[in-house]
């Protein structure tokens, strides 16, 4: 390859100005110096930093070549100098003759297995697996900083003083792992750590084309060299007869004092770093013949849409690039601006500003900007950002537009749908078929049990209303089978879940093991998956493990596998944490089916590659740049004295990343104000180009858009008008209404009639809760039905021993729910404090002439309306008789009390309509007799364990308006214009609202327009 300057210095060093598309321009390069030789291609060798640049340089060519078929250049990743491939042949001697780099799932295991075997040793058999694993992880990632720093454990003992010699020493012994035992254990497998590999590759390279410079080109491309052994391998690179080293964006606008004043931060800070490696000085290196690319000049692309580079454009104007420069210029740098910056205005045309309220409505107006860019035809467009959450916010925003985008960063392993399925068959079975957990798994898209889609998905449902919903039932299939039997569905569901139970028993049984060989529990979870996965047209394994998703997760599970071997056995409990940990960190990526012109890119790749629209997005900090990552092994200080990078350093990485993308022709800058409602701090960057911007008159140039784009973006879910839905007021023919309700559904009749409506005329109850505990409710039923039990058995006197009958009364009232951990510490310590109150209580009573004529008594009376006779039913908790003779209606509340106005209003009857009916002869077993009191007792359990609380007011006073007014609702709801109204009282609502979704209230009951109350 020939170079452009005839005098060039020793080493062959170029750049390339951000502002133009790197790959391109190296392709647009090598194409003119190969001239009309359909061979000259092929003898090139490039070296990128990403197998990810590798690929888009191939576009590259293939775009800007016109030609039907290319023999390619060579191009090899730095970051993966593997020996897979017939290239491998090309690399000089020693290059790939290194041991193969251990698997990462592999070191993983191998690593868990020694930190187990570590915390063994010492005693500390408390460490489960997925813990270990969780160890291993970081472990690993400090083997890489140690290795691709090429530094030696060996420093670690000299790095604290005596002072924290005993919390230091305890780090070192278990650094020992890696220090002593991780090295021979990969000895014997004849492996090598992945960064070592490269090490060793890059050194071997450098090494061999130092002895025998190769005869052909040779260029370097895009690197910053910010891992040693590459910068090496540049430097060699770069003194080659035919090499050449070309560097991304080297800013030569900066004096000379803010050059050597770079920090780790600065965008900078990597290239003077690697520039001082090479012994080349900042003047020396020379612009890269790049041309100007026009897109009249690009052939049509014909390459898969995934990975399409741009067409390279004239670069922006330098006033562009020198406005970044200073607004990132290190700190004390002379404030020293230059004339050109009068030209700021056209510098910053195309650049604009959005500051979004959150992260729906970012996503919002990126996708509508990418969506503006499709209008112009051959326009891309790229959104840039770490922020994995806004790249799938964006990802779905697009998708309202039909439009399938290239998101680089993929999907996690674990959110695709094989891999939770994997996830959730494992915890159901961890968690003995618990409800939720079950249900999880069996309404998973892949589970079918071997039975067609619908044909599943009914059984679920069949089995989910008659088994687990309401209280939760015994573990394992045992617990499912007991509450099947109960009922006729139930029964009738029995084979289909033996059938579920042969399939998933081998793995139950497994993973409840103590002890089980990890192998054997991947095997078992496998066959147990695939089982449950399979269709009646087709078997588990074909749909499991099918697409993109499919293999990669197939490809996860035997290495998985194959790495288990080198695992003690583990507690089966925690193989589905340890499997959750481990698949965390793949990812899946759709090959294909993605749009040619819009994509979503890491700022890594984003360094090399360029759109006509560049849009950087989550511009916060702690996003990006990214905050750094704590060290659990060491701190700062002793990070540094052992040679370890700054923390910083990713910082200025990531700053170089941005400003490589700040220089594309149009670039939209966004962030959100608030995420999760956590108001956010905006990214640094943004901050120094405001306050440049500031400082040269021009605050707030790059907002101008964004007034206009919010707009949009919240008018894209905004309805063409508002219409006020009014509340839905049902009135049913007199023969569909009730004619028989009880005194508490009195109360709701009253207060939200349209529940009453939906009850007792529609036939629709409220589904119980899945699995759920025992809740107030039952907690009331267990208290009344102990209360119920003592005072049947403890007529007259009470006996010494009272105290001690009433809590066998509660155990056997209790039951089974004792063994919940909820009511074991909870409820029965409350039930022993109202015991002992209610016997005390009693004691009184008793002593004081009154006698109990009946708890839990039913009753009933008949009114007469226009449409005929209505009755009222009530089950009173307990009724008394005074020494005069006087009934007293007695009411346990285990919750809260009725407001005492609501009472005398007669929106809470429920005591009075019961003493009507004690008063009318309508309780069986109570003799018709006059009411001299209503009380309340309160049964709280706390301080004061209970109370009495007597009903306020003459008692003849509130039977006689309870009375009339249940006469006047019976007339006014057998007039058949009457509507059953949604919660006609507001100031009085009802303490439920089991059908306020089936009204729905919150549609309707707003307070202004577009506004819900």
């Amino acid at each position: 390859m020939r170079h452009p300057r005839a005098e060039a210095p020793s080493k062959k060093v170029y750049t390339i100005p951000a502002g133009v598309a790197f790959l391109d321009a190296i392709a647009r390069r090598v194409l003119d110096e190969a001239g009309s030789d359909p061979l000259a291609l092929c003898r090139v060798t490039i070296l990128l930093p990403t197998r990810r640049a590798c690929r888009a340089l191939q576009e590259s060519f293939l775009r800007l070549s016109r030609r039907d078929a290319l023999l390619l250049p060579l191009m090899r990743p730095l970051g993966d100098l593997d020996d897979e491939g017939p290239e491998a042949a090309n690399w000089p001697e020693g290059a790939h003759e290194l041991p193969p780099a251990i698997g990462p799932l592999r070191r993983r295991l191998l690593l868990t297995r020694l930190i187990l075997r570590w915390a063994k040793a010492r005693g500390q058999d408390h460490l489960s697996a997925d813990q270990a694993a969780r160890l291993s992880g970081e472990l690993a990632r400090l083997l890489d900083q140690v290795e691709t720093e090429r530094l030696s454990f060996d420093g670690l003992s000299g790095l604290v003083p005596d002072d924290y010699a005993t919390h230091w020493q305890i780090t070192l012994d278990f650094l020992e792992l890696v220090t002593e035992h991780w090295p021979a254990i990969l000895d014997e497998l004849g492996l090598m750590d992945p960064a070592l590999r490269r090490n060793r590759a890059l050194e071997a390279l450098a090494v061999a084309w130092r002895r025998q410079p190769p005869d052909e080109p040779v260029i370097a491309a895009g690197s910053t060299g910010s891992i040693p052994a590459t910068a090496d391998l540049l430097a060699s690179v770069a003194e080659l007869p035919r090499g050449a080293v070309v560097l991304p964006g080297l800013d030569g606008t900066l004096a000379q004092a803010e050059w050597q004043a770079l920090e780790p931060s600065h965008p900078q800070y990597g290239l003077k770093k690697l520039l001082e490696r090479l012994g080349v000085e900042r003047g020396d290196v020379q612009a890269w013949p790049t041309g100007v690319v026009t897109p009249s000049t690009v052939a049509p692309s014909t390459v898969a849409p995934s990975t399409v580079a741009p067409s390279t454009a004239a670069p922006p104007t330098a006033a562009r690039a020198r406005v970044l420069s200073l607004a990132l210029s290190p700190a004390g740098a002379p404030a020293d601006w230059p004339a050109e910056i009068s030209a700021l205005d056209a510098a910053l045309q195309g650049v604009e500003r959005v500051d979004c309220p959150g992260l729906r409505e970012e996503a919002g107006v990126i996708a509508l900007r990418m969506r503006e860019a499709l209008e112009t035809p051959g326009k891309r467009a790229a959104l840039v950002t770490p922020d994995r959450e806004l790249a799938r916010r964006v990802a779905a925003e697009l998708r309202r537009y039909a439009i399938e985008i290239d998101d680089s960063g993929g999907i996690p392993l674990a959110d695709s749908p094989p891999g939770l399925f994997l996830r959730l068959t494992a915890e159901l079975a961890q968690r003995a078929l618990e409800p939720i957990a079950l249900l999880a798994a069996l309404k998973h898209p892949l589970a079918a049990g071997g039975l067609s889609s619908g044909a599943f998905k009914d059984r679920v449902r069949r089995l989910e209303r008659a088994a687990l919903r309401g209280p939760r039932p015994a573990p394992g299939f045992q617990g499912l089978r007991r509450v099947l039997d109960e009922s006729e569905e139930g029964r009738a569901l029995r084979p289909w879940l033996e059938a579920l139970e042969r399939q998933a028993r081998p793995f139950l049984e497994l993973i409840g093991r103590a002890s089980v060989p990890l192998g054997r529990l991947i095997e078992g979870h496998l066959a147990f998956a695939e089982a449950w996965g399979a269709s009646e047209a087709e078997p588990g394994e074909a749909r499991l493990w099918a697409g993109e998703a499919g293999e990669a997760a197939a490809a996860f599970m035997a290495e998985f596998l194959d790495g288990a071997g080198a695992m003690e056995a583990i507690e089966g409990p925690s193989y589905p944490a340890l499997l959750e940990s481990l698949m965390a960190g793949p990812s899946v990526r759709p090959r294909y089916g993605r749009h040619d012109r819009l994509f979503i890119w890491g700022p890594l790749e984003a360094r090399l590659q360029q759109t006509d629209l560049m849009i950087l997005g989550g511009l916060n900090e702690a996003s990006w740049p990214p905050e750094p990552e704590a060290d659990p092994w060491m701190s700062r200080p002793m990070r540094a004295a052992f040679g370890l990078a700054a923390l910083e350093r990713r910082i200025g990485l990531s700053a170089h990343d941005f400003a490589q993308c700040f220089a594309a022709p149009e670039v939209m800058l966004s962030r959100a104000v608030k995420v999760a409602g956590t108001p956010t701090v905006p990214s640094r960057w943004l901050i120094r180009l405001e306050t440049l911007l500031t400082a040269l008159g021009r605050r707030g140039a790059l907002e101008r858009a964004a007034p206009l784009r919010l707009a949009w973006q919240k008018r894209l879910d905004a309805p063409e008008r508002f219409e006020r839905i009014e509340p839905p007021a049902p009135a049913p023919a007199l023969a569909a209404r009730p004619r028989r309700l009880s005194v508490t559904q009195v109360e709701t009749w009253m207060r939200d009639p349209y529940a009453v409506y939906a009850r007792h005329v529609l036939k629709l109850k409220p589904l119980d809760p899945i699995g759920a505990e025992p809740g107030a409710a039952e907690r009331g039923i267990f208290i009344h039905e102990a209360l119920d039990d003592f005072i049947s058995g403890n007529r007259g006197e009470l006996p010494p021993d009272a105290l001690a009958r009433l809590i066998a009364c509660g155990e056997k009232a209790f039951g089974a729910a004792l063994a919940r951990p909820g009511v074991w510490v909870f409820w029965w310590p409350r039930f022993l404090r109202i015991a002992r109150w209610f016997v005390d209580t009693e004691r009184a009573r008793r002593a004081a002439a009154f006698e109990t004529l009946g708890t839990e008594v039913r009753g009933k009376m008949t009114v007469t309306g226009p449409a005929g006779l209505f009755t009222l039913t009530a089950k009173a908790d307990r009724i008394d008789r005074d020494g005069a003779g006087g009934l007293v209606i007695i009411d346990y509340k285990t919750g809260t009390l009725p407001k005492p106005d609501h009472i005398q209003q007669g929106l809470s009857p429920q005591l009075a309509l019961e003493a009507a009916i004690a008063e009318a002869g309508g309780f069986a077993a109570v003799p018709p007799a006059g009411v001299t009191e209503l009380a309340y007792w309160r049964l709280g359990g706390g301080d004061p364990a209970g109370e009495t609380k007597p009903v306020a007011g003459d008692p003849r006073a509130l039977i006689g308006e309870a009375e009339e007014g249940l006469k006047r609702l019976v007339a006014a709801f057998d007039d058949p214009a009457t509507a059953y109204a949604v919660r006609p009282r507001p100031e009085a609502p009802p303490a439920g609202g089991d059908y306020d979704h089936l009204a729905r209230l919150k549609e309707w009951s707003a307070v202004e327009e577009g506004v819900l109350s």
